[in-house]
């Protein structure tokens, strides 16, 4: 009866939260879908590609890869997929475009997501988008050649009716998973905080965290972000800034690794589903964020700064 008034006691605490989170996430994350909608249908960001396309032919990518890359900085990675699905690469030309839009997709949300968890907006945004085009060289440099092309179908170009109704149908889709998968992480916080088991999480994690340059409290923050993704790993994260657990530079230093690597599962997969090799999409993000995470700490310490307790509301 204990332990059943106990996981009672954590429902009661998590489900309003959860909900005021998702009733916050919801309302970014619909309009500015509606408005990439409208324009990916009325061709404002391929106009906007054309623009960016010079410069991927640095990195050894095709003028379209812009359209992929600016696409994705929008939206989400199954846009990515569905352009991707579409279009003519190579598997070479393909890794790296799916690096760069790893890293760098969903600005909107995810940066204002992360603004509340005490990051600069504009850090974030310049931080993955120089990240991109960094792993995007590198790999260029060391990639071998892979004779494959992705294989591709002829895109399908719908009216603005049909358009407005898938718009619909993935929205539903998308609210639904929103407040399932917020409400079972708040949930699943508060259980194995009151059973004690995130300190041991902490305890197992904490040297690994500590090579990623990240503080051991942070431990179970970082498996969510990198299991489920930037924006719920925020959402988590919000939670535990408002119960005052983490410093600004704690939650900062988190935000940075984050950036740069997170949702080291699904989004891989969905790649892999493609044909392309799922450890030049893991490995690379991890290396790169630790570099990242080392260098924001030696910034930290060359010019040392007040960090009290994050308190940001919601």
């Amino acid at each position: 009866m204990k332990v059943g008034y106990r996981i009672r006691g954590c429902i009661s605490k998590a489900v309003p939260v959860a909900w005021k989170t998702s009733c916050w996430f919801l309302k970014i994350m619909l309009p500015v879908s509606f408005v990439v909608m409208l324009l990916s249908y009325f061709h404002i960001l391929p106009y906007l590609s054309s623009l960016a396309a010079p410069l991927f032919t640095l990195i050894g990518l095709p003028g379209d890869a812009a359209l992929v890359f600016v696409t994705s900085i929008f939206t989400n990675i199954y846009t990515v997929i569905a352009l991707l699905s579409n279009m003519d690469f190579s598997v070479r030309e393909a890794i790296i475009l799916a690096m760069m839009c790893l890293i760098s997709h969903n600005y909107l949300v995810e940066t204002l997501v992360q603004r509340k968890t005490g990051s600069s907006a504009w850090q974030m945004i310049v931080l993955r988008f120089s990240c991109s085009f960094v792993a995007a060289a590198v790999l260029n440099l060391l990639l071998p050649e892979f004779p494959e092309h992705l294989i591709h179908q002829p895109a399908q170009s719908l009216n603005f009716q049909d358009t407005l109704l898938h718009w619909v149908e993935s929205s539903c889709w998308l609210s639904l998973k929103v407040v399932s998968l917020i409400t079972g992480l708040m949930l699943l916080q508060r259980i194995l905080e009151e059973f004690g088991i995130l300190k041991w999480i902490s305890k197992v994690l904490g040297p690994c965290m500590q090579i990623l340059g990240l503080p051991r409290q942070v431990a179970f923050l970082w498996v969510v972000g990198n299991t489920l993704g930037l924006a719920y790993g925020s959402a988590v994260l919000m939670d535990y800034s408002r119960q005052g657990k983490l410093s600004v530079s704690d939650a900062d230093l988190l935000n940075y690794h984050l950036a740069v690597s997170h949702s080291q599962l699904e989004d891989p997969l969905l790649f892999a589903v493609l044909g392309l090799p799922i450890g030049w999409l893991i490995v690379p993000r991890i290396l790169l964020a630790v570099v990242v995470v080392w260098l924001k700490r030696l910034a930290n310490f060359l010019f040392p700064a007040k960090c009290p307790v994050l308190t940001r509301k919601i």
